[in-house]
């Protein structure tokens, strides 16, 4: 067995992430020291943990005691040598895509997932490039390139986006533009020098951040859209299995951004001070520009008017419509101004990210 699938209750949220990026299973086991399953945590798991104030230096036993009190606190397993429409079987029952296989003293012997039973049941993902902006923020770089096209690295900043695509199994991405479109039409052509088909949603006049999804056709399953300006390292794969789990009609990843005031805070109560805190760090979930939509949400969009993300997601707030935040515990970076883009030649540089 993957001596990466396995954690103990000391372990940290941060070594649960680094062996669950290892194992690429999307959970890790957590065992006692003679090999007994205590339970397990899966990527959902730790990204909820993230809503919730904990942090990667939280220990994987304080996730096993915050799942003693959610629906299922105990994880479904079986035994190690049972057929494997045996282990379908159960999985479809129990509404799982991860087993855990026990010897006949509880030992954890290995892990099966509804992948291995059933291979190449991916989901097939088309995606949307957000890329018609202005890149006001870096005057003077975007007078002439478009932003999308800006250099990190060795490669513009779009291209890493789509091998990042091409990576996660998308083969059909659409592009929408405005802002010197030509270029970037140029650049890319039908996509097939980098291994995914192509298409360009052109934008007669700037549309905002999600009025140019209205020029899209019709689409069935989950939509993914990405923002043209950022470098991130986020799971795509695992941000759809969160999104399909919690049945959102549309999900927005987040990232978590902290501000510390540089001054001591007063508290006071009318002219009386309670309390003098100094500088205190408060923390923020902040919109990523990566989103996962359902075709139920395609009919809130205008055709051909300017129109806001933030006013896609309201409008499905007002309809009762499921919204749900994914926080990204990857690298993310927004690259929309000069400090940003040179802090994305600085970690590409280092090899700190690997799109």
């Amino acid at each position: 067995m993957n001596p990466k699938l396995c954690v103990t209750p000391r372990d940290t949220i941060r070594q649960a992430i680094a062996y669950m990026n290892e194992n690429v299973k999307g959970i890790v086991l957590v065992v006692a020291p003679d090999g007994q399953l205590l339970g397990t945590v899966t990527d959902g798991d730790l990204r909820r943990a993230f809503l919730n104030g904990r942090n990667l230096e939280t220990l994987v036993s304080e996730l096993l005691a915050d799942k003693q009190k959610s629906p299922h606190p105990t994880p479904v397993t079986a035994k190690c040598r049972s057929e494997h429409s045996i282990l379908l079987q159960m999985m479809r029952h129990h509404c799982v895509n991860h087993l855990p296989l026990l010897d006949d003293d509880g030992r954890v012997v290995d892990l099966v997932t509804l992948k291995d039973l059933i291979p190449g049941r991916a989901t097939p993902l088309k995606a949307v490039i957000m890329a018609g902006g202005y890149g006001m923020g870096l005057r003077p770089l975007t007078e002439t390139v478009p932003k999308p096209l800006l250099l990190v690295g060795d490669r513009p900043l779009m291209e890493r986006i789509i091998q990042q695509l091409h990576e996660t199994g998308v083969r059909h991405v659409s592009i929408t533009t405005y802002y010197l479109a030509e270029k970037i039409m140029e650049y890319f052509g039908d996509g097939r020098d980098f291994g995914v088909e192509l298409s360009y949603l052109n934008e007669d006049s700037p549309l905002g951040t999600a009025g140019g999804l209205g020029l899209m056709p019709d689409f069935k399953g989950p939509l993914l859209v990405v923002n043209g300006d950022i470098l991130t390292e986020v799971n795509f794969r695992a941000m759809l299995a969160y999104h399909e789990e919690h049945q959102a009609v549309l999900t927005v990843a987040v990232h978590k951004y902290d501000i510390e005031v540089p001054y001591g805070v007063v508290e006071s109560d009318g002219p009386f001070v309670r309390s003098l805190v100094e500088k205190p760090s408060k923390s923020f979930f902040v919109n990523a520009g990566i989103y996962f939509l359902e075709p139920a949400a395609r009919r809130y969009i205008p055709v051909g008017q300017r129109f806001e993300m933030t006013d896609l997601i309201q409008r499905l707030l007002l309809e009762g419509q499921p919204v749900v935040n994914f926080p990204i515990l990857e690298s993310w970076l927004d690259i929309g101004r000069q400090a940003a883009y040179g802090r994305a030649q600085e970690i590409v540089g280092k090899g700190e990210v690997q799109t």
